[in-house]
């Protein structure tokens, strides 16, 4: 496992960096045709590193991150972000190479619309404790659940 600077301000930039040396990552990447993939690279006091895989069709429901600023990169595949404007879902695409960072109270849903698999790694700050998900009805966010770590993921 590659070290990560405790109070480097950059989490795309501490994605990058995960991103460019699988070969070390403690899992190696695994396809799930059920759910997504997902596994913990790295925890640090501030902050902690994700690899999701998405299959084609594989996606998130509309959710926020709990209070954690983030960002992630796409490390290989196409990803599709919606985000929230205007009361209406806002299309992204994101190619291998691309990321994005986003706040406290960002919301979004994120899709392998591709015919290929796709890699992404996550970095939060702090750590996740909760994500709540939403249904957008009305050009509203309406809470379907919040959901604890440990407990629901």
């Amino acid at each position: 496992m590659i070290s990560i600077r405790q109070r480097d301000p950059d989490l795309l930039a501490i994605a990058r960096r995960y991103a460019a040396v699988p070969h070390t990552w403690p899992t190696p990447v695994c396809y799930d045709p059920v759910q997504r993939w997902y596994s913990r690279l790295a925890v640090a006091d501030d902050h902690e590193v994700w690899a999701l895989s998405w299959l084609p069709g594989q996606g998130t429901d509309l959710h926020d991150h709990g209070g954690s600023s983030g960002a992630f990169l796409v490390v290989s595949g196409v990803l599709t972000e919606e985000t929230v404007s205007g009361g209406v879902l806002r299309p992204h695409r994101l190619a291998a190479g691309t990321g994005r960072r986003f706040g406290r109270r960002h919301v979004h849903l994120v899709t392998n619309r591709g015919d290929q698999p796709a890699v992404s790694v996550h970095v939060y700050r702090p750590a996740l404790r909760r994500m709540t998900r939403y249904h957008l009805a009305d050009g509203r966010l309406r809470v379907a659940e919040v959901a604890e770590a440990g407990v629901a993921w």
